[in-house]
């Protein structure tokens, strides 16, 4: 059995747990571990893969642990680029919410920002998504393409029209901009995953044992990260506008009107930094789900009460 998934499996943590165990594997350091050092990690689990999950309070153990969570894909084993492991995800996706809610006059000044967080997240939710299923790489590619258009569309259109001041009410203008960046989030989620809910992923027993493809785990696997993305870009973009908001009556502001986009970058990116461990907190990585609720060729295929799949992150 893969390492990761022997461990998600048997670890079952709190949500609490789960955050503390996140906020280890998003340390920015793990974005620089070399191949070598992965390697040997892996192989120190893999040699004695039960004896430790039991050995946690081993400084190596954990320190192995750590790398292998963080840097290496649970369904194919393979390591994560740098760039799109999850230690990676609040220093790219911070700068790009921050400019995603700063007022614009002009479109052209919106298309970089939001083209941005639009692609990153696309690889970032495709490469970190369930990878059980057979799918090409001219597939991957297509669909990103098709995604990053799309989501990318669906977040300029509203912007556009606050620019032409189709949007009277001050209040809906004041938080379009955060409802725009939490939708396009969920959307994006939802898009780029797509092949799990048509293809299924595989789910297996607690031997690891692979018993089929359900599409019903693939939706709920889609599903439950996009209402983690939503708990996160939704808390993440509106704090900081009700800050910005109460921060413009202070008479501070009327002195330093510049310190409002140094307030609302500081707050953006603690909210965030919070949110991310807390979304990715939110329901475990390997999830359990009862085989009753799975198609009926795969109750036929195991007399197991309950099953297992990776959700993805």
């Amino acid at each position: 059995m893969e390492p990761n998934v022997h461990f998600w499996m048997t670890e079952r943590q709190t949500f609490f747990q789960r955050f503390l165990q996140w906020t280890e594997l998003l340390d920015p350091t793990n974005l620089f571990i070399s191949v070598s050092k992965i390697e040997k990690s892996r192989e120190l689990l893999l040699t004695n893969e039960d004896g430790s999950i039991h050995d946690l309070k081993d400084k190596r153990i954990q320190e192995a642990w750590n790398r292998s969570l963080a840097t290496v894909h649970s369904d194919n084993s393979k390591l994560i680029p740098s760039p799109f492991r999850p230690a990676a995800f609040l220093p790219f996706t911070a700068p790009m919410v921050f400019l995603s809610l700063v007022p614009v006059k002009s479109l052209k000044s919106t298309i970089l920002p939001q083209l941005s967080f639009c692609t990153y997240s696309t690889a970032f939710n495709i490469i970190n998504g369930n990878a059980s299923y057979n799918r090409h790489p001219y597939e991957s590619l297509l669909l990103g393409t098709g995604v990053i258009a799309s989501t990318a569309f669906l977040g300029l259109f509203p912007r556009l029209l606050l620019m032409k001041n189709a949007v009277k009410s001050v209040l809906l203008r004041e938080t379009l901009p955060a409802v725009i960046l939490t939708q396009v989030s969920a959307v994006n989620v939802a898009a780029s995953r797509s092949f799990e809910p048509v293809r299924g992923i595989e789910v297996m027993d607690k031997e690891g044992n692979v018993v089929g493809y359900s599409r019903r785990a693939g939706t709920k696997a889609v599903r439950d990260t996009a209402t983690s993305r939503v708990v996160l870009f939704g808390t993440s973009a509106f704090i900081p506008e009700i800050f910005s908001h109460f921060f413009k009556k202070t008479p501070l502001f009327v002195r330093y009107p510049q310190s409002l986009w140094t307030l609302k970058l500081s707050c953006t990116i603690l909210v965030m930094g919070l949110m991310v461990p807390v979304s990715f907190s939110m329901f475990p990585q390997i999830q359990r789900i009862q085989c009753s609720k799975l198609e009926q060729e795969i109750q036929s295929a195991t007399e197991e009460t309950e099953l297992f799949y990776n959700r993805g992150v």
